[in-house]
């Protein structure tokens, strides 16, 4: 956390299944200039509900010490593919928002530009640009073992959007239904045995896309020496540095 220009701060929001988190974010730095607040993420989570969800955000950074200024543009990780602005798909949110224009949407509600950005794409703009890959030239491929795999991909600073990656087949399945943080726990793996999945499934996306840095996210990465020295690649591999708070940093990059 530190304090900045007022120019430069950024409100960015992460919308997820359980809470909204959000905080203030110094876009010259990726650093936070505010703590991480949250709200319980409406249910059901349709439209109108999230939209006063975020107002109630808005309304509490502007009584912050630091915050940004009345008009700024905000920046939200969204669960859900986005082209253009409009939801292609709604995980773990209602399916009135699929077809919806959200930056509109939002940007009524919040009376002030919005820029939606897809939650795993978010993540990886945040740990390739201020993270693990800061300073890294060429392709980053970023990818978030959890429930599922997120993935997201950027070259030189430029981020390839709805990068899904986590649906590749390996040995006949889905790559996260064999890979994820959860199907290790799932199958009572040790770190051996999820390592060698593991391998086999990076290996498989280094041959499609030779990415000069691999970057593991996701709660399992604060674990990467149990598995991180027993992957034999060619591509650098490193753990996530920027955890919980990727979303809401990369979501506020989008707007700098």
């Amino acid at each position: 956390m530190e304090s900045t220009t007022r120019e430069a701060l950024r409100l960015g929001i992460d919308i997820g299944g359980t809470a909204i988190k959000y905080g203030v974010v110094n876009t010259d730095t990726g650093n936070l200039a505010s703590p991480m607040a949250q709200l319980p993420t409406p249910n059901p989570a349709t439209p109108d509900a999230v939209a006063r969800a975020l107002q109630a955000v808005v309304a509490d950074v502007q009584g912050w010490d630091q915050s940004p200024e009345p008009d700024a543009a905000v920046g939200v990780a969204f669960p859900a593919i986005i082209r253009r602005g409009t939801a292609c798909s709604a995980a773990n949110i209602s399916d009135e928002w699929i077809g919806r224009q959200v930056n509109d949407l939002l940007g009524t509600a919040l009376n002030r530009d919005v820029l939606v950005i897809n939650d795993a794409d978010a993540a990886g703009l945040a740990e390739a640009a201020m993270g693990a890959g800061k300073g890294q030239h060429g392709a980053v491929l970023v990818l978030t073992l959890g429930t599922g795999i997120g993935s997201a991909l950027v070259v030189d600073g430029a981020l390839v959007p709805n990068f899904e990656l986590g649906h590749l087949e390996i040995g006949g399945e889905k790559a996260e239904a064999r890979t994820s943080a959860v199907a290790r726990e799932r199958d009572g793996l040790s770190w051996q045995e999820y390592s060698l999945r593991l391998q086999d499934y990076l290996a498989h996306v280094e041959f499609l896309f030779s990415p000069e840095l691999i970057i593991l996210g996701g709660g399992i990465s604060v674990r990467h020496e149990e598995f991180l020295p027993q992957l034999r690649l060619d591509t650098p591999v490193r753990p996530a540095l920027l955890h919980n708070t990727a979303g809401v940093v990369g979501a506020a990059l989008t707007v700098r």
